[in-house]
């Protein structure tokens, strides 16, 4: 055969199968969840494959997977361990399925196979904002512990299917609903952020510029719930006035009233928090509830929307790291308390009093100068939901330190313009220039390029030095515009310091650098006597001597009595208090009332 003609006939063959392909219906997925007996804590679901594509035939197998992690919650937790009873049909018949790793199981598929279902029960016995729970009075999925996936096919939609207990009537979700208790997921990350709550949970409603918000309440509580709409609403108003536009059609909220609990986890159009039951009762308490209401709903726009790159499109099966966690949550945790001082549900006090309490808790965690925010983002997944006795001398919060830096940022931003500009400004840019304009996230050279364009300045040294180093942030540098000053009432005190944390007369933590550290005191060990007085006169005696003083402990490690002596420091521990700079200029007064929205 010519060249020419062996060379028209591929194309010709190729031409044909691109065509078949285009011309092949998708494949399609539709999940069934059922809970026939929620008292076991078992959901059971069924998974139905239909058009089945020409790749996966030609293979001659289907990977199914579950997600390791949650968006939000950076932890593996291995979610595939509570799976049970995989099993696979073509037809009626049962088809060959065996597991290949940890959370993928290989279904095998006969020539030509365009169908297949998979059915499995899933055990839910956790009820926290990153798992899912199953009893007699509810039901409540985080889909990534949940639904099975393939990954070849995450862009394409799926259909679920709710089959609620028999005396359920309520199902709350930011899926969009098709009919009855049908939903349509537009694709695996719309799926895997849409938590659901099933069962019979109060619904309140309200209208934000249009945009219908729906508060599930689920538990027992005393509440008024008008006021608790009202106040929420309140919340999401002012929320809003930060980036200026809402991006979502509908808005759920998914609220665990319990008996003790607390926390919240974002997603892209709702979130679930957890409070006491009891949080209600007290205005302390409940201002903290919608603290955690702000922190939540902001994030629809701080990290759902405006978001470092590595945070979306996810990889379900793998970390996903970046070194803007700092941002991402931390200044989320600054917002949900300056969104509260917008709203007036804090007085300027409460707002400086809740932002000074985050200094000292990094200014008095020794980790503070070991590890940077940075870094801190990046370990997450090994360090901040694994923390041990030694943590606090060898870690810092992203979630503290970002929401300091926040403020300093928003400081910054206040004195270089002027009052005329605050954080706000830096978050409408890069919300309208990379998700509205360029549809992805920012690296970290782009936001401290966009933090730059905005004091009009270049600001790298300071990034370096306290964001990806842990130099001292430059407190008073910064407060200074607004005519106040950090200052530390306990500098320079004579207190005698041990620096060992003892409960029940065991130690329970030590102190980087302090004499117990110093001198060989352990977590664990159990004391005897200190200065041979009984142990629980510790701190009596700490109070009756002078630094430089000994103090004689004896203890008990691993069944074997010790003796240690320890040189008494002077206590290292600062409280620090905002205060008005002497002589304060009327610039300064003027920006201290637009800083903390004083009219």
């Amino acid at each position: 055969m010519k060249k020419n003609a062996i060379l028209a006939i591929s194309l010709l063959l190729i031409s044909l199968l691109s065509s078949a392909k285009i011309n092949a219906p998708q494949p399609t997925i539709t999940y069934t969840l059922s809970m026939p007996a929620p008292q076991t804590h078992y959901f059971e679901v069924t998974m139905q494959l239909t058009n089945i594509d020409a790749l996966s035939q030609q293979k001659g197998y289907l990977d199914c997977k579950m997600a390791v992690w949650t968006p939000g919650s950076y932890l593996v937790r291995e979610y595939a361990k509570n799976v049970e009873g995989v099993s696979a049909f073509i037809g009626n018949a049962s088809a060959s399925i065996k597991k290949i790793s940890k959370n993928t199981w290989r279904v095998s598929l006969p020539k030509k196979t365009t169908e297949l279902t998979l059915k499995y029960k899933v055990y839910a016995n956790e009820l926290s904002v990153r798992t899912s729970f199953l009893d007699d009075s509810h039901g409540y999925l985080n889909p990534a512990s949940v639904f099975l996936y393939v990954n070849e096919w995450k862009y394409l939609p799926s259909k679920l299917i709710i089959q609620p207990y028999k005396d359920w009537k309520t199902v709350s979700t930011g899926l969009r609903k098709i009919d009855g208790f049908t939903y349509q997921a537009d694709n695996l990350d719309n799926l895997i952020d849409s938590p659901i709550e099933i069962g019979n949970q109060a619904l309140l409603q309200f209208d934000l510029k249009g945009v219908p918000h729906t508060i599930a309440m689920y538990g027992e509580a005393k509440y008024d719930a008008q006021k608790v709409s009202n106040d929420i609403k309140k919340v999401c108003e002012n929320a809003l006035t930060v980036v200026g536009e809402h991006p979502c059609k509908d808005y759920t909220f998914l609220i665990h009233n319990l008996l003790s609990g607390g926390g919240g986890l974002e997603h892209l159009n709702s979130t679930t928090c957890q409070t006491s039951r009891s949080v209600y009762e007290s205005d302390l308490a409940y201002k903290g509830f919608l603290s955690l209401i702000a922190h939540e709903y902001f994030h629809l726009w701080n990290v759902k929307r405006i978001r470092p790159k590595a945070l979306g499109p996810f990889d379900y099966e793998n970390e996903n790291y970046t070194t803007m966690l700092w941002f991402s949550e931390g200044c989320t945790s600054f917002y949900q308390s300056y969104i509260l001082r917008k709203a007036g549900i804090y007085t300027p006090d409460e707002y400086l009093n809740s932002y000074i309490s985050e200094i000292n808790t990094i200014e008095n965690q020794p980790g503070n100068a070991v590890q940077s925010v940075a870094e801190a983002s990046w370990d997450a997944w090994i360090k901040y939901y694994r923390p041990n006795e030694n943590s606090r001398n060898s870690t810092v919060s992203y979630y503290d330190k970002g929401a300091v830096l926040g403020g300093l940022l928003n400081l910054a931003i206040l004195e270089a313009s002027q009052g005329q500009k605050n954080l706000d400004n830096l978050m409408q840019v890069l919300y309208q220039k990379f998700y509205k304009q360029l549809n992805r996230g920012f690296t970290d050279e782009e936001f401290i390029q966009a933090f730059n364009e905005m004091v009009g300045k270049d600001m790298t040294a300071f990034f370096q030095q306290h964001i990806y180093g842990t130099t001292e942030l430059p407190y008073n540098q910064l407060f200074k515009a607004v005519g106040m000053q950090l200052r530390d009432t306990n500098a320079g005190n004579d207190r005698a310091f041990l620096g060992a944390d003892v409960r029940s007369n065991r130690v329970v933590a030590v102190r980087r650098d302090s004499p117990a550290f110093v001198y060989g005191i352990n977590v664990g060990d159990e004391l005897l006597s200190v200065d041979g007085k009984k142990p629980e006169e510790l701190t009596s005696l700490l109070n009756s001597k002078k630094v430089g003083e000994s103090l004689e402990i004896k203890l008990k490690r691993d069944g074997l009595e010790k003796t240690y002596t320890a040189i008494l420091s002077s206590n290292p521990i600062k409280y620090y208090k905002l205060e008005p700079l002497p002589n304060q200029t009327e610039a300064q007064k003027a920006l201290y009332k637009k800083w903390l929205f004083i009219q």
